[in-house]
């Protein structure tokens, strides 16, 4: 949920394609510098133990491009504001996982991924420090609850694939579900990509 080229207050504008100056003109309007986007780069990827919250066990996943992690107040922060993006008890066995990610802007965003209805992903967003969507400031402690329909960016979907194959495998394929070893079962730690 965050641009490689996010500028506060700003909608970041689409990259240059390779055929353009890097400017771009209207019917007659003077050239508009066209932001060129960082190099992309993979981040790294850590899974701290899951943590129940609200009646939920909760399997966590941390991406930074520092080596050093999430610093604590932002990961406090964050499990402050989880349990508004939590979703009401269905019947489903009480599963989330979340994608905690410091932008390299200085945002951090919280993504929650919430099993429901027996096989389905309920989401809900925070984002702080970002501006764009709505934050008050740009301190990465200050979250506020996303209302976008944007599922994360590709640092933070590296997760999703693993997770589904993980719920398959333990709850809905098990002759027994077994939600213990759903929540064992987590994607490596690593890079955000690579992971073929």
């Amino acid at each position: 949920m965050t641009s490689a080229t996010s500028t506060p207050g700003a909608v970041p504008a689409a990259p240059a394609g390779p055929a353009s100056s890097g400017t771009s003109t209207g019917s007659g309007a003077s050239p508009t510098p066209v932001p060129v986007p960082a190099p992309f780069r993979e981040k790294l990827l850590t899974v701290p133990p899951p943590i129940e919250t609200a009646g939920r066990w909760i399997k966590r996943y941390h991406v930074t491009a520092d080596p050093a992690g999430i610093e604590p107040e932002v990961e406090r922060a964050a499990h402050a504001v989880l349990p508004r993006l939590l979703p009401e008890p269905d019947g489903t066995p009480p599963a989330t996982f979340t994608v905690l990610h410091r932008g390299g802007d200085g945002s951090a965003y919280l993504c929650a991924y919430s099993w429901v209805w027996d096989n389905v992903l309920h989401f809900r967003a925070a984002a702080a420090g970002q501006p764009v969507l709505g934050c008050p400031d740009r301190d990465p402690t200050n979250f506020v609850v996303t209302e976008r329909p944007w599922i994360g960016c590709v640092w933070e979907l590296p997760p999703i694939l693993h997770e589904r194959n993980a719920w398959v495998r333990h709850l809905l394929a098990s002759e027994v579900p077994d939600l213990d070893a759903y929540l064992a079962d987590s994607l490596p730690e690593g890079t955000t990509g690579d992971r073929t």
